[in-house]
């Protein structure tokens, strides 16, 4: 192998390249790299699938492209002698680019990284493309010896290793880079470099001899077949490519899947249901079931056990055939039939007491087992809308006429809606003295320095009664009365010490967004209250960003317009939320003097997926950013919207699940040194 022939041998080929074909090999080693690292960007996304399937892609689409770049290297290098391959030893070539890709991508993709990792990661990846290079040139059945130069041999490894070494590097510390196209082709471009130059190198130090005597010489012969050359580039490529449209279906299936449908019950889930009933049907009748009993399993069994009851409980419900009609997971304890036929209201009742007698002699583990369990019954007759149908099911379960003994109840707004918000309103007080209302702090997250620029405020309400109280449930019970003005002024005080609290703890120089009633915005009690809150705890004015919803003021414009320009001129910020909601927003969004946009939540659901949302959402980026906003997206909840955001505008601000949910303070506080976001 690196011994001089023997003396029979002793004439020395030539050979030449057709640098077309090199061209085309460097190509192949490209496209195999950015697939690889495609697909193996996915190992750290929320999947269905098991992380090693997309490491078996990837690690597919990588030694392919070893594989592939070798042979079409080889096929572009002349020899003036006939070079055949043995189609076995040719074949079984690619397997230790595949084995080596797979793990060292396996150890890159650790949760604790390490130097150590990524070395031995670098050291089998180019060893794996070493050996696929030797077993290439084993591979080939030639009227030569091959003698190869031991240390540009050794040359081509640490080349291998170490270029390596620097792309694999590259992918486990600047995960979050790859949201960005350029630095994925950039770390292609290394990967590819490590194959490329371990096979011109160690070609370079190749040298092909034959025996003295030897005549077969003609410098028209040794090219590899053109057919063997075509086919293997149509082959390679269209694995790679068919490799790549199978990982983009399977991401947008999985997206869908995590987005709409509960992973344990596999049923479609409470974002499923709101787009449904999006479609305006006025025929709609809503059942939800509420099961008390699983906190009391997982409490005093396991989550495990918990998990077994949640089957049972599913199991039940999918085995009730009701026509027109679709079941939902809405919560972790709650489902919910919605039937698309008003007149088989009677029927959905008749089912839901056959289910509540089936749950009567509920069975646990063997033995029986006492299941608390409630269903409202809630018709759009009733709701009068179709948005409220959920939270009209909820004011039924608040309602102390609710025990959950697997009653069925069928909403009446005179009997259910009335008790209850009284209720809310005289137990308001209270809540706000005894700290039952609590705040949760969403952070919004700068595209550009990935770092916390500020965050939303959120009230929240653990009723001693009701327990946990949705938002949804009793900020609209509240906002019909002048209550409303005493729960914004808790949220603006608690807010606003919370802000002190974190300038002095960490420094922090965060925004905190509050949220403000329609009607509350013009009061001149807002303007004191902001002034007293601002000298007490000592906070900048431009700390505080006051959110004004579109649809609540869109109708007394010139007064909320004065109210705007009164709070710029003391120095907080402004925000309009829920932008592009209001059917008059561009005509007035011209006179308001805000500083802020909000985009709604909706115009972000199916982007990038939906050309239209796409170019609609652009639309009004480009326009907010040109009259000099700063831009907000909200409800963001997958990378592939971070991705396109990102390439459509820069200095946006994020808001979303996919970043953090809602947190107490102290959650936020921990989960801002964690990800290094402050």
């Amino acid at each position: 192998m690196f011994n001089h022939p023997d003396s029979n041998y002793s004439i020395v080929l030539e050979g030449q390249y057709n640098w077309a074909i090199v061209l085309l090999s460097l190509m192949i080693a490209c496209l195999g790299s950015y697939v690889a690292i495609s697909l193996n960007k996915r190992v750290r996304m929320n999947s269905f699938f098991h992380r090693d399937v997309w490491l078996f892609f990837a690690s597919i689409a990588m030694g392919i492209g070893i594989w592939a770049m070798h042979f079409i290297g080889m096929s572009a290098y002349h020899l003036p002698i006939p070079m055949k391959y043995n189609h076995i030893i040719t074949i079984l070539s690619i397997f230790p680019a595949v084995g080596a890709s797979f793990i060292a991508f396996h150890l890159v993709n650790r949760l604790k990284q390490s130097l150590r990792n990524n070395i031995m990661a670098s050291i089998l990846m180019g060893l794996g493309i070493v050996l696929m290079h030797y077993l290439g040139m084993y591979s080939m059945l030639i009227d030569a010896q091959i003698v190869y130069q031991i240390e540009i041999f050794i040359f081509s490894i640490i080349i291998a290793v170490a270029v390596s070494f620097f792309a694999l590097y590259a992918i486990s510390a600047f995960n979050k880079k790859f949201e960005h196209r350029g630095f994925k082709i950039l770390v292609s471009l290394m990967l590819a470099s490590a194959v490329s130059m371990m096979h011109y190198v160690g070609m370079f130090g190749t040298t092909f001899y034959v025996s003295d005597g030897y005549h077969n010489i003609d410098s028209e012969m040794g090219q590899a077949g053109k057919a063997l050359l075509i086919a293997m580039v149509a082959v390679s490529v269209s694995v790679l490519l068919l490799l790549l449209m199978v990982s983009i279906y399977l991401d947008r299936y999985i997206d869908y899947r995590i987005r709409f449908f509960d992973t344990q019950t596999n049923l479609p889930n409470g974002r499923y249901y709101e787009k449904e009933i999006q479609k305006n049907n006025n025929q709609l009748v809503l059942a939800v079931w509420q099961i008390n009993s699983l906190k009391d399993v997982n409490y005093a069994y396991s989550y495990n056990d918990g998990d077994k009851l949640v089957n049972y409980i599913a199991n039940t419900l999918k085995a009730v055939h009701l026509p027109n009609t679709m079941l939902y997971r809405m919560e972790e304890d709650r489902f919910a039939y919605l039937m698309y036929r008003t007149d088989r209201l009677p029927l959905l009742e008749r089912k839901m007491q056959e289910i509540a007698r089936i749950w009567d002699d509920a069975r646990y583990q063997g033995k029986p087992f006492y299941l608390k369990a409630s269903c409202a019954v809630v018709s759009v007759e009733q709701s009068k809308k179709v948005k409220y149908l959920y939270n009209d099911a909820q004011t039924v379960f608040n309602h102390p006429s609710t025990l959950f003994q697997q009653e069925v109840a069928v909403y009446q707004p005179s009997f259910h809606r009335y008790s209850f918000e009284k209720k809310i309103l005289a137990d308001l007080d209270q809540a706000m003295e005894k700290n039952e209302l609590f705040l949760v702090y969403q952070p919004k997250i700068h595209s550009d320095l990935e770092r916390i620029a500020g965050m939303e405020a959120l009230v929240r309400w653990n009723h001693p009664e009701h327990g946990f109280l949705s938002p949804a449930t009793f900020i609209p019970i509240i906002e019909k009365t002048e209550r409303i003005t005493d729960l914004t002024d808790w949220v603006i005080e608690n807010a606003c010490k919370q802000l002190s609290d974190w300038q002095q703890q960490i420094g922090a120089d965060w925004t905190i967004a509050i949220n403000i009633p329609g009607d509350y915005v013009s009061s001149t009690r807002l303007v004191k209250k902001l002034k007293k809150m601002q000298d007490k705890y000592q906070i900048e004015p431009r700390s505080i960003e006051l959110e004004l919803t579109e649809t609540r003021f869109v109708q007394s414009i010139e007064e909320a317009n004065h109210s705007i320009a009164k709070f710029r001129s003391l120095g907080f910020s402004v925000a309009l939320d829920d932008f592009g909601t209001g059917l008059s927003s561009l005509s007035y969004l011209k006179k308001m003097e805000i500083s802020t946009l909000k985009m709604d939540k909706s115009f972000v659901d199916h982007v990038p997926h939906s050309p239209k949302d796409s170019a609609i959402l652009k639309a009004m980026i480009d326009l907010g950013q040109s009259l000099g906003l700063e831009i907000v997206i909200e409800g963001i909840e997958t990378e592939d919207q971070v991705t396109y955001l990102r390439q459509v505008a820069s200095s946006l601000l994020f808001q979303g699940f996919h970043f953090a949910k809602p947190m107490k303070a102290a959650e936020l506080l921990e989960w801002s040194k964690k990800h290094y976001l402050h």
